[in-house]
């Protein structure tokens, strides 16, 4: 809790400054740098250190070799939680992928659940690394799940027992405004953002993956 007034006072002091453009344009990615470092060594999860972040817990698979051409990969993590998050599964994923989740976790998801139902507790995970092509059209391109720069969340679940989720909340009331704002939190750590408004494959799910694409994050 101490962490968050620290954040709280270097916000209020950075809009009592004033000047110029410079310092304005800085302070969007200053805040998000901000409130990744509020954690303390208190708040680091036990295991951590998975991809040499405290934050991330699992265990290395290594390599991972598909079954049919361009999918595969090496390095391979198995995640288990994220910033104390934990997945409803284990995801197969590259290191760039996990720490993509928890910049999410920490700067998007947690903010926007807020103290909904006691705040966030986990992750629903529906899919992860699988050999396959884009939403398994026969013929299509190999989906960035067989490399491994892929997740796919159905839902967050809150303390309580309850949960928020994309099939049944997204576009309805506080819980649809709080996937709306994860939702846009997630363009800029990811390269791709999947969601109910992108096509008929991802209405029950969100879709986030690493992969670049020319002109920055590609996000419907």
């Amino acid at each position: 809790m101490k962490n968050w007034v620290v954040v709280g006072c270097v916000l209020l002091a950075l809009g009592a400054c004033g000047g110029g453009r410079d310092k304005a344009a800085g302070e969007k990615s200053g805040v998000r740098k901000l409130m990744t470092k509020a954690f303390s060594d208190s708040d680091v999860p036990e295991g951590g250190g998975l991809c040499g972040d405290p934050y991330l817990v699992g265990e290395v698979v290594g390599n991972v070799p598909g079954r049919i051409s361009g999918c595969g990969l090496e390095n391979a993590v198995r995640l288990q939680s994220v910033a104390g998050i934990e997945l409803s599964q284990t995801a197969t994923i590259n290191c760039e992928t996990a720490k993509a989740l928890k910049d999410w976790v920490q700067t998007g998801a947690q903010p926007a659940v807020g103290k909904q139902g006691g705040g966030l507790s986990g992750l629903r995970v529906v899919a992860h690394y699988a050999c396959r092509t884009r939403n398994n059209q026969p013929g299509a391109k190999i989906s960035e799940h067989g490399r491994g720069k892929a997740i796919d969340i159905a839902a967050v679940q809150l303390a309580d027992g309850s949960e928020i989720s994309v099939l049944n909340d997204w576009g309805k009331g506080k819980k649809g405004k709080a996937l709306g704002k994860m939702h846009a939190a997630a363009c800029g750590p990811f390269g791709t953002v999947l969601g109910p408004n992108s096509d008929r494959h991802h209405k029950d799910h969100f879709h986030f993956d690493t992969a670049n694409h020319r002109g920055g994050s590609y996000c419907r």
